[in-house]
């Protein structure tokens, strides 16, 4: 091999290695976290959907009315308010329910969840950390994905209407 090109290409690993790196940072950078303590969202937020979000609880199956939400529009965290899922990934998954195929782009984040016997993955907001549900492997194309949201952990806003602005 040629010298010179040796030299050209060994020059490019470093920058190469670092790309994910430099990618990872730009997605963290565009949605700052919103960093408030759990007193903080209790004071704001009413008990019930304090419990789903910031306490991992779950609401009773069939019991939102998001779950029959047949309108377009956007769903979005009920405690900080970015958009997390289109009405066009949602589906009915006919557990109870509200099921998306697909998050918007970066809008949730997922961690194992061990509090069964058997490892789930869980998802929460990207945002602000609140619990959003469960993601499972059982969903229709084209991602074959199911994320299982609790209502509580969200609000509609329909299309047409102003999305609020992120809560601070």
């Amino acid at each position: 091999m040629n010298r010179r090109i040796f030299m050209q290409n060994l020059a490019i690993w470093p920058l190469l290695l670092a790309l994910p790196i430099i990618a990872k940072e730009a997605m963290a950078a565009a949605i700052k976290p919103l960093l408030k303590s759990k007193e903080a969202w209790r004071a704001l937020l009413p008990a019930d959907r304090y419990a789903v979000l910031f306490e991992d609880a779950t609401e009773p199956s069939r019991s939102s009315p998001l779950d029959r939400e047949k309108r377009a529009g956007t769903f979005i965290c009920a405690a900080c308010f970015l958009p997390l899922f289109s009405s066009k990934q949602k589906y009915d998954s006919g557990t109870g329910w509200p099921s998306f195929w697909q998050p918007l782009p970066d809008a949730v984040a997922t961690r194992k969840d061990f509090k069964l016997i058997w490892p789930r993955t869980e998802y929460h907001c990207v945002r602000c950390g609140g619990h959003q549900g469960h993601v499972f492997d059982d969903g229709p194309s084209p991602t074959g994905l199911r994320y299982c949201n609790n209502g509580l952990a969200l609000q509609f806003v329909p299309e047409g209407e102003t999305l609020p602005e992120l809560r601070t």
